[in-house]
């Protein structure tokens, strides 16, 4: 899940911060924010909780477009990583929040929450296979499931608290560059166990990193309260078509057999099939006005064996 806020000029930071207690495994500490200046504060300003695979590439295409971007990382190795690049981070760990990340926040005009319990797709539970829109139900079967949606009401809640729009983001399982089936079978990595899940599923609704971030800024552009957006793609092709495809793409690409190992698939026969749904994109389509870069994982695949150097 992605939560995106648009920030008034002057919020009052006035609600009751226990909901957003999410769990004890960690504590923010925040570096000292800079004052922003008279050019920066006439610009958009996004302010990025949370700076992983989906917040860095929002990260990087919005400061492409000239937009004041900051946010929070974990390690201090990812702070001079992006300092590299030219934004400065703040060092944040969710667990024990620190209230002065409000006063932070005030400096900016957007607010990207993408840290953990991250709704998404999931919190519609099990619809035996049928399409499912923003309109159906949530019914989470999973604890982490429950705790996503849970997530999902409380920040949404805040949005209403404090005034100002709030959209929430369900995505379908995240790709992109470097995070693919493709660099998964380079790898010969160890499906893990949601992973290995997924696999036995007839559907699995997926999402490139890029649609993802035109569909967040195309959101930022139509502000409204309280709004929910199914992010996926149109193919919700199961998990080991995608890998079978990814198998020939390589193949084709770089003139090599690649042995695949026996757990890409070997639970598939004895996982069960909780969690069957089609997903639709539709209310993203129509009112977003997006127009997927991959509509299919096809495409996306391409893209990314396309910009990928030899790895023979």
């Amino acid at each position: 899940m992605e939560v995106v806020f648009q920030l008034s000029p002057e919020i009052p930071f006035r609600f009751n911060p226990k909901p957003l207690t999410v769990s004890n495994r960690s504590r923010i500490d925040f570096c000292r924010p800079l004052s922003a200046t008279s050019d920066s504060r006439s610009r958009n300003r996004m302010f990025v909780l949370g700076m992983g695979f989906v917040g860095g590439f929002v990260a990087e295409k919005l400061k492409e477009a000239d937009w004041v971007v900051s946010g929070t990382c974990r390690s201090d190795s990812k702070k001079e990583e992006w300092e590299k690049k030219g934004i400065d981070l703040h060092l944040f760990s969710a667990d024990s929040p620190e209230w002065s990340l409000l006063e932070t926040v005030k400096d900016y005009t957007h607010l990207l929450v993408s840290i953990p319990p991250l709704a998404d797709i999931g919190v519609y539970g099990d619809y035996g296979g049928a399409w499912v829109t923003e309109d159906h139900p949530p019914n989470p079967k999973t604890q982490s499931a429950k705790l996503r949606l849970a997530a999902e009401e409380g920040w949404l809640s805040l949005g209403s608290d404090l005034g100002v729009s709030t959209h929430v983001l369900r995505l379908g399982g995240i790709y992109g560059p470097g995070r693919s089936a493709i660099d998964t079978l380079l790898k010969q990595q160890l499906l893990s166990e949601s992973q290995l899940r997924r696999a036995s599923r007839r559907f699995t609704s997926r999402v490139h990193v890029q649609d993802i971030c035109q569909a967040l800024q195309a959101s930022i552009e139509k502000p409204s309260s309280r709004e929910i957006y199914n992010i996926v793609d149109d193919d919700p092709a199961p998990r080991e078509e995608v890998f079978q495809y990814a198998l020939e793409l390589i193949e084709k690409r770089w003139k090599r057999k690649i042995e695949t190992k026996p757990f890409l698939y070997e639970s598939r026969e004895q996982s069960s099939l909780r969690g069957e749904k089609r997903v639709s994109n539709e209310h993203m389509k129509n009112k977003l006005g997006v127009k997927l870069l991959h509509p299919s994982y096809k495409s996306g695949l391409q893209s990314i064996g396309e910009k990928m150097d030899n790895p023979f």
